[in-house]
């Protein structure tokens, strides 16, 4: 059996075909042009469903996407009309299901990641897991016993509203922010400045404000998880995004950060690790979401 995956996120949307071996075929991505509205996003991925389709026989369609989703209707619950407008309302799984004949799941993207990492990755055999993706936010998602916390009305977990010194976790600890404080410093250099420039700056050239930069963001994420941990208290926290490519600079900063922030008996019980599905996280997690609900539906 394969099944079609579409990761829908707000500058860009990654296709691929997925079979029971977790092997990819037909993978692509094409711009989102989320500035033209929902409706546009939700014709775009309509043709690549049914440009998938032509391709191969498909058993099912398994959307990951940016907004909170009620995943048991299939609906967009809300969604940033700033960044993606009239999104929020749609019944994306109803209007692919009836445009293609086949069933279709939905789940918001950080949940995705998730499962991805608990099924397939750095979350696998453990009873509770933690996933934050640290990008233009921080998106967060808690799975206990392989189950997603969803909460009331499918908004468990959105912890970059966090209130936190006065403002909001995401806006003090994001890698959207480090890079437009360093730009602030550098404005001669903005336009050539992202995090491959600061963390290229911090390790081979020794960028004493682009190392403090670094070390203020882990301090805040740090001071976040810990509130995370206190509450929640998983087995494991798993870093993704982007930016957690630089493991191997970020692992003793964050290890050191939690450990200041958590009580000895949380710390010592509390592991940290990196997300290892990379820029397929979503469609994968999109895949295992597809699968559990058809499981729980027989």
């Amino acid at each position: 059996m394969k099944y079609i995956c579409i990761d829908i996120g707000g500058t860009a949307i990654k296709y691929g075909i997925i079979d029971e071996a977790l092997c990819f075929t037909g993978e692509g991505t094409l711009p989102t042009q989320a500035m033209q509205g929902g409706l546009h996003v939700l014709e775009e991925i309509t043709s690549l469903v049914h440009s998938l389709q032509a391709m191969e026989s498909v058993a099912g369609i398994c959307i990951s996407t940016t907004g909170i989703v009620d995943p048991e209707n299939g609906i967009i619950m809300e969604a940033n009309p700033a960044l993606m407008p009239s999104y929020t309302g749609l019944h994306i799984a109803d209007a692919l299901t009836a445009a293609s004949g086949l069933p279709c799941s939905i789940e918001n993207d950080v949940n995705c990641a998730a499962l991805a990492e608990y099924f397939h990755g750095a979350g696998k055999n453990t009873a509770s897991s933690l996933t934050l993706t640290v990008g233009t936010g921080i998106g967060g998602a808690f799975l206990l016993n392989g189950r997603l916390l969803s909460g009331h009305s499918f908004s468990a977990c959105e912890i970059g509203y966090m209130h936190m010194e006065g403002t909001s976790f995401e806006e003090l600890a994001a890698a959207s922010v480090l890079v437009r404080r360093v730009r602030m410093h550098y404005p001669e250099s903005a336009d050539s400045i992202d995090g491959r420039w600061i963390f290229d700056q911090a390790i081979r050239c020794k960028n004493e404000f682009c190392i403090n930069e670094i070390q203020r963001m882990c301090n805040y994420l740090s001071q976040g998880i810990a509130n995370l941990c206190y509450t929640l208290n998983p087995e494991v926290v798993i870093l993704g995004g982007g930016i957690m490519h630089q493991k191997e600079y970020l692992m003793p900063l964050m290890e050191d950060g939690l450990t200041r922030e958590l009580i000895a008996p949380i710390r010592s019980k509390t592991r940290l690790a990196f997300a290892e599905n990379d820029n397929n996280a979503g469609m994968l997690g999109a895949y295992c979401n597809f699968r559990m609900r058809s499981s729980a539906l027989h």
